[in-house]
């Protein structure tokens, strides 16, 4: 399963709007960086049904995962959040084991 918050959903609506297009977003995981694994985040312009994708519905919005993402991404909670001069998307997992120190990738 993955959420979002209520402040999540809302910038995601925002970002669809001023965009002019979209369903949802599609949640995953890349080989990258120190700790091994990065998230990833695109739009969904059209629904994706194929077998290899998960969809949950979070408030009015989709939110897609592919099936080989979802063993690291499953609980997962995401939140829209502002730190001092900096503001974005916060991935809350309960499968991450360490982070690097950068903040831009993790671990399981």
């Amino acid at each position: 399963m993955i959420t979002l918050t209520e402040t999540a959903v809302a910038k995601v609506k925002e970002m669809l709007v001023r965009r002019g297009r979209g369903i949802g977003i599609m949640i995953g995981v890349k080989t990258t960086g120190c700790s091994g694994l990065a998230y990833t985040l695109e739009y969904v312009d059209d629904p994706i049904s194929d077998q290899d994708h998960i969809k949950y519905d979070n408030q009015g919005i989709g939110v897609w995962t592919d099936t080989k993402s979802l063993v690291y991404l499953n609980g997962l909670t995401m939140d829209w959040v502002k730190k001092g001069l900096n503001e974005g998307f916060e991935f809350v997992n309960p499968n991450e084991s360490a982070r690097c120190g950068c903040g831009e990738s993790f671990t399981v």
